[in-house]
């Protein structure tokens, strides 16, 4: 546990090695990558559950307060920086706290993510294939106060320049039968000065359900690359 402002934030935290943030989806989702056999193998990993989801206080918060809570975790246990492993939104957060804190992230591997864009196309063939997994607890309240956070952070005018200029190398990962089409990965990918862009073939967007032995392999693969760079 931390506290921040009053806030107390549960954090999950295993193995041993360099050090791996996980993020996993939603927004507002409980932390469903927080299994030892889901976290990156030969690394430390934290998974912070958000504010206001699961055993963590608080509510509706900002993308900026979201990633303030996740240097308040690396602050407090004395990490200098660290590779941050994001599925699904965590992917999109992934890439914000490396946009605000570059020094402090060593890398992205950002998988299945939505990519930083409001789309119609896009967000109608999404919403048309969605079904929401009954299995994941979820905050309404806190995926409402994110998406609109979201919204507003993909809208500023320095957004891509901030992307064109980032040091922090990225890796994105599409799943190849994801309802979410890849293109939005493949421009962020092409945007950063260090991106790279890869599709796994076979799999689905969660298939660190379907998939997990599978998708140790590639995160660890991937984040171990990222860690060797730092």
């Amino acid at each position: 546990m931390v506290d921040t402002d009053g806030v107390r934030l549960h954090i999950d935290v295993g193995g041993a090695g360099a050090d791996v943030l996980v993020l996993s989806g939603g927004p507002g989702c409980v932390h469903y990558l927080a299994h030892d056999e889901l976290v990156p193998e030969g690394m430390r990993a934290w998974c912070p559950e958000p504010r206001g989801v699961g055993r963590s206080g608080g509510g509706a918060h900002t993308m900026a307060q979201a990633v303030a809570d996740l240097e308040l975790v690396r602050r407090t246990f004395e990490i200098d920086s660290w590779v941050v492993l994001g599925h699904s939104w965590g992917s999109d957060l992934a890439v914000r706290y490396a946009l605000d804190c570059p020094e402090s992230v060593s890398g992205v591997v950002g998988i299945a993510g939505h990519g930083l864009h409001k789309d119609r196309t896009w967000s109608k063939q999404y919403e048309a294939g969605i079904e929401p997994d009954p299995q994941i607890p979820w905050e309404p309240v806190v995926w409402q106060s994110l998406q609109e956070s979201f919204i507003e952070w993909i809208h500023e005018p320095q957004l891509f320049r901030q992307l064109a200029d980032s040091p922090v190398p990225m890796t994105f990962l599409a799943a190849a039968d994801d309802i979410r089409p890849s293109w939005p990965l493949q421009q962020l990918a092409e945007l950063v000065p260090n991106g790279s862009f890869e599709v796994v073939d076979g799999v689905a967007h969660n298939f660190w359900q379907s998939h997990p032995l599978l998708w140790r392999k590639i995160v660890t693969e991937a984040c171990a690359t990222h860690s060797r760079l730092s």
